[in-house]
Formats: structure tokens, C-alpha cells, sequence
């Protein structure tokens, strides 16, 4: 699912580096900038 302009992006949550869980929706009507690391800081 695509979210065209002017729609909130569908809501998630993923356990942050501190161990928190953390929900987009959380952060509604601020800026947000997800970034995604695959393989980063693991022992792989």
C-alpha cells in the first residue's frame, strides 16, 4: 500500500536501540525521518 500525498503512512512499531518499543503514530503531526540500516551495529 502506497499512501498518496497528504495521507498518514501506515502505523508500525519497532523495538528502538534502547530496547523500546516505538509506534509511528506515536510521533503524529511531527517530522519524522526513518532510516534503515540493514546489517548495521550486528555481530554478523
Amino acid at each position: 500500500m502506497t499512501p498518496k500525498i497528504g495521507q498518514y503512512a501506515p502505523d508500525f512499531s519497532l523495538t528502538s536501540h534502547l530496547g523500546e518499543n516505538v509506534r509511528l503514530s506515536h510521533y503524529r503531526g511531527k517530522n519524522v525521518v526513518i532510516a534503515f540500516f540493514p546489517l548495521a551495529w550486528t555481530p554478523v
